[in-house]
């Protein structure tokens, strides 16, 4: 009998946690903003498709993402915290060995 080793990741997860919030949000172009709302930092497959990157700085962004119906949110890392908890704690319970890697591991 051969193990299985299985990699989970989160796609867009602080976007993610921010429609689990908000389910408006599902299917909208979303972006998450840094501390201070200084830099994009997370982004929902729609705002992708926009041409929207990881570390644009928002000021320079914003007049444009605004026109086209782009939604920011301020960074919520407590919210990411708990929900990557919450999902790390369900893996382990399922997994005869487990090893974290991700925020919840700070």
């Amino acid at each position: 009998m051969s193990n299985l080793i299985f990699h989970i990741d989160i796609n867009s997860c602080y976007v993610a946690c921010e429609r689990i919030l908000d389910p408006s949000l599902e299917g909208k172009p979303v972006v998450v903003l840094s501390n201070n709302d200084g830099c994009v930092i997370a982004l929902s497959s729609e705002a992708k498709a926009l041409g929207y990157r990881m570390g644009d700085p928002w000021f320079k962004v914003e007049l444009r993402a605004s026109a086209q119906g782009v939604i920011a949110r301020s960074s919520n890392y407590e919210l990411y915290g708990d929900v990557s908890n919450r999902v790390m704690s369900v893996l382990q319970e399922q997994a005869a060995d487990f090893e974290q890697y991700s925020m919840g591991s700070w």
